[in-house]
């Protein structure tokens, strides 16, 4: 009679590196185990002498007779999906090396990123059910890396637009408001973008280093203020920034290939790359369970406004979470969100978590009030 211990064994526990794998097969067992995108080339006899039932490998490169094996095992194997800039079964989350990998050689054309997103600027509207299938595993595979990079983590998200350059003192402000949340022990969680993205997640890089730092960091960046006519330059300074300044603090970044005229910042060293932006904004909002600060944005920022304000309305996420809106005059006149957010406060939870203040500066310490 069969054992049932060998179809259930550690179900659901994930492998995502061959140190992890290693460490299995020294436990006696792959039975039940998820294994993804790792390259197993070098592990035959690992997989050859090691019992598999129920476990499940995706996209794991492996020799032609362990793969053999371990079907005969009882494995379910997805194999590794040819021709794609991206990995649809990738077990961690990018880092911008991985994103940019042959910025250098190429200019940005020839980088992972803007390939994948040539990729799906091809596919997302042929109708091709392979096309949609892979780019829905890649989301989920990047979904459930990023839970599992946040356990723990108290999450706090900076939103605001792409369109703030350089230079500029708003940008400076927003970076100085970055490196003062990752100070106080939060995870500075972005759209993962240009502009006030990119500034929340240098402020964040710059944590563990000098007042001053930060100040000559963002005099280096002016000289390319906008990725706009360049990507491969406007990236290229973050690169020399992080290489003149090693071993920054950390930070997510939770960036889309929908909106491809956003290049991802360099400055996060956690990045959860999206295709589908609903899903993506969705995600960054409900993990920002410290609260949320909005900068000024546009279309994209009011929106991230009302999605947040929606589970907080419902109290679907549990407790409503702190939302502070900063520059009055652009929350109350240039694009009136703050008195249409305030009237769906009223009377409910979450009136007394939603603060507006005038300035970059009194963000954080609106936030530590609402958070009491």
């Amino acid at each position: 009679m069969e054992n049932p211990d060998e179809n259930t064994y550690a179900p659901g526990v994930e492998i995502e590196t061959l140190g992890a794998f290693d460490q299995a097969v020294a436990a006696g067992t792959l039975a039940g185990h998820r294994v993804q995108s790792i390259d197993l080339r070098e592990r035959s006899d690992a997989l050859l002498t090691t019992g598999a039932r129920g476990a499940v490998f995706l996209g794991c490169r492996m020799e032609p007779r362990a793969e053999e094996k371990i079907r005969a095992d009882g494995a379910f194997v997805f194999p590794p999906v040819p021709g794609l800039p991206f990995d649809p079964y990738r077990g961690l989350l990018y880092t911008p090396d991985a994103l940019y990998e042959g910025l250098a050689e190429g200019g940005y054309e020839a980088t992972p990123d803007a390939r994948a997103y040539d990729w799906f600027q091809a596919t997302k509207s042929n109708g091709d059910v392979f096309a949609s299938m892979l780019r829905a595993l890649h989301d989920d595979a990047v979904s459930d890396a990023l839970d599992e990079h946040l356990t723990g983590a108290r999450v706090v998200g900076v939103m605001g637009g792409h369109a703030l350059a350089r230079g500029s003192n708003a940008y400076h402000g927003a970076a100085m408001l970055g490196r003062e949340l990752a100070r106080s022990g939060l995870t500075v969680a972005t759209g993962g973008g240009p502009g006030a993205m990119e500034a929340a997640n240098l402020g964040a890089y710059a944590a563990p280093h000098s007042d001053a730092m930060l100040l000559k960091a963002c005099e280096l960046l002016a000289a390319t203020p906008s990725f706009s006519p360049s990507v491969t330059d406007w990236v290229g300074a973050a690169f020399a920034v992080r290489e003149r300044w090693p071993e920054g603090g950390s930070s997510v970044a939770i960036p889309t290939w929908f909106y491809g005229h956003e290049p991802p910042n360099a400055f996060a060293d956690h990045i959860a790359k999206y295709f589908a932006n609903a899903v993506r904004e969705d995600g960054l909002l409900a993990r920002s369970t410290a609260g949320v600060i909005f900068l000024p944005g546009a279309a994209g920022t009011v929106q991230e406004i009302f999605d947040n304000a929606t589970p907080n309305y419902y109290e679907s996420r549990s407790a409503p979470t702190p939302m502070v809106l900063v520059n009055r005059a652009h929350w109350t006149e240039k694009l009136p969100a703050w008195p249409l957010l305030r009237a769906l406060a009223a009377d409910r939870a979450m009136e007394s978590r939603i603060a507006l203040v005038d300035t970059v500066e009194e963000a954080a310490p609106a936030l530590a009030r609402l958070t009491g």
